[in-house]
């Protein structure tokens, strides 16, 4: 058996005893239950995070030694019809609202380890782990279903949505789609440009990015921004998109700005 102190930033302690073979995720639902708090992040001395899912001995803790508990903050991720609510660093996703928006729990709750981001669509919910893998669930024809891109969502860095389509960026600077095709879901006409990808963002139906050299590749409903032609050639030295629900704004290194999609919506700003 050993015996490990936990205790709150505040000073309040207590003493736990669990046999080595325990998982570092058991000490922490005893430390919650103990302290009353919803979820904990236990911190070794040196700083660093105790991964949960580690035993009491493969994470190298010793008969004696003391741990922080540090509370962390729900978030909630929103689709038009349901809620996501989990805590960045969490090994689950509770969900609730219509099952047709996400509000079914995900399926493989089991492979929901170490939570750090939710990103929403209109119908579905995407979830990166701290692995850098993907878990998805919703409406599978609007986002809900990426097993056909499991096996390329590795190392991923941001999420982002359309109304029924996701993008992820990887650790390379690539980029993953899935979801609805005309609203993003398929940028395979573009894969050979998304690289060194710095920034996603997105309109209702369409994505831009932006890459490391300051240009901005675009895919998606054209008539909602996925098509920049007309303006690609002042698409330089870019350093951030904003989006309304159907067009996009550039703002340049100069400080102009550079705008495309719907005229109605802000996609033109000749005047």
């Amino acid at each position: 058996m050993l015996q490990v102190t936990v205790a709150l930033p505040s000073g309040r302690g207590e003493k736990f005893s669990l046999p080595q073979s325990s998982k570092v995720g058991d000490l922490r639902v005893l430390a919650e239950k103990s302290f009353q708090l919803g979820v904990l992040r236990l911190v070794a001395a040196d700083h660093s995070v105790v991964d949960p899912t580690k035993s009491l001995q493969a994470a190298g803790l010793e008969d004696g030694d003391h741990l922080t508990a540090i509370a962390v903050k729900p978030k909630l991720a929103v689709t038009e019809g349901a809620f996501a609510l989990f805590c960045s660093g969490g090994d689950r996703v509770v969900t609730f609202g219509s099952p047709h928006f996400g509000g079914d729990s995900p399926h493989g709750q089991d492979q929901l380890k170490g939570v750090q981001q939710v990103q929403a669509a209109k119908r579905a919910f995407a979830a990166i782990l701290s692995d850098g893998s993907v878990v998805t669930w919703g409406d599978e024809d609007r986002g809900g279903d990426s097993s056909h891109v499991k096996g390329q969502l590795k190392g991923v860095q941001q999420v982002q949505a359309t109304w029924y389509a996701f993008a992820a960026i990887l650790a390379d600077g690539s980029i993953v789609t899935w979801g609805d095709t005309d609203a993003g879901g398929d940028s395979s006409h573009v894969k050979d440009q998304l690289k060194g990808v710095q920034q996603v963002q997105a309109t209702w139906s369409a994505f831009a990015a932006i890459l490391a050299d300051g240009s901005v590749v675009t895919w998606g409903y054209p008539d909602y921004g996925g098509d920049s032609f007309e303006v690609q050639d002042q698409l330089k030295s870019v350093q951030k998109v904003q989006s309304t629900t159907n067009a996009f704004a550039a703002i340049l290194a100069d400080g102009s700005v550079v705008t495309w999609g719907a005229p109605n919506k802000g996609g033109d700003s000749s005047e």
